[in-house]
């Protein structure tokens, strides 16, 4: 997997070897935020919830979905702020991950935008790139 110039990675980017999957590292990060910032980032803090739809849903419900607002590539994890935080995850050796269509364009355009947008390589990485974020917002 490569990354772009441009973008925050965080976690080690020279593991290799037996790690979770992304979905298990989301649940992971998510339960961490929500546990130590209770009141604040983790009621904030979502996912949304893309890919099955695109994979799995009949066409018309695809088509009401995309109306709605659903955008293809949107990041696993979003948490308002000034900035906002913008994280995708891959899994801690991220060879064993791949970009899917659209997460490149979103990062890109998130970044462009001002976000702190980043790709985080497993949960380590990703409370690093949360704790990084949150020292951002305690600044301004």
């Amino acid at each position: 997997m490569k990354f772009p110039p441009w973008l925050m990675v965080y976690g080690d980017a020279t593991y290799r070897g037996a790690c979770p999957k992304e979905d298990v590292e989301q649940v992971s990060l998510f339960n961490r935020i929500r546990k130590e910032y209770p009141d604040s980032w983790g009621r904030l803090a979502l996912h949304p919830r893309n890919e099955g739809l695109r994979e799995k849903g009949q066409f018309s419900t695809v088509m009401k979905h995309a109306a709605e607002g659903m955008t293809p590539g949107a990041a696993d994890v979003i948490i308002p702020g000034a900035p906002s935080l913008v994280i995708e995850i891959k899994r801690r050796d991220h060879t064993l991950s791949s970009w899917q269509p659209g997460q490149v364009a979103y990062l890109e355009a998130a970044h462009n935008a001002g976000a702190f947008a980043c790709v985080a390589l497993g949960a380590l990485g990703a409370w690093q790139a949360f704790q990084n974020w949150v020292e951002t917002q305690k600044a301004s």
